[in-house]
C-alpha cells in the first residue's frame, strides 16, 4: 500500500468522524453537549484540511502520482 493510498484512507476516516460530530451536534438537545460537539467538529475540520493539504503535497512531489 502506498503512502498516497494510506493518506486517502485516513482522510476518508477523518471525514467520517467529522460528519458524525456534526450529526451529534445537530441531534443533541443538551446545550453543553451541542457546544462540545461543535468544538470537536471544528478541530476535526482542521485535521481533515491539514491531511488534504499533505495529500496534495504528496501528489505534487512524487512523480508516480502526478496527473492522478
Amino acid at each position: 500500500m502506498t503512502v498516497k493510498t494510506k493518506m486517502e484512507e485516513t482522510i476518508t476516516s477523518a471525514e467520517s468522524v467529522l460528519a458524525n460530530l456534526k450529526t451529534f451536534a445537530l441531534e443533541t438537545q443538551n446545550p453543553e453537549a451541542k457546544q462540545m460537539f461543535k468544538s470537536l467538529a471544528k478541530s476535526q475540520q482542521g485535521i481533515t484540511d491539514t491531511l488534504n493539504s499533505r495529500l496534495e503535497f504528496i501528489k505534487n512531489e512524487e512523480p508516480q502520482f502526478r496527473g492522478q
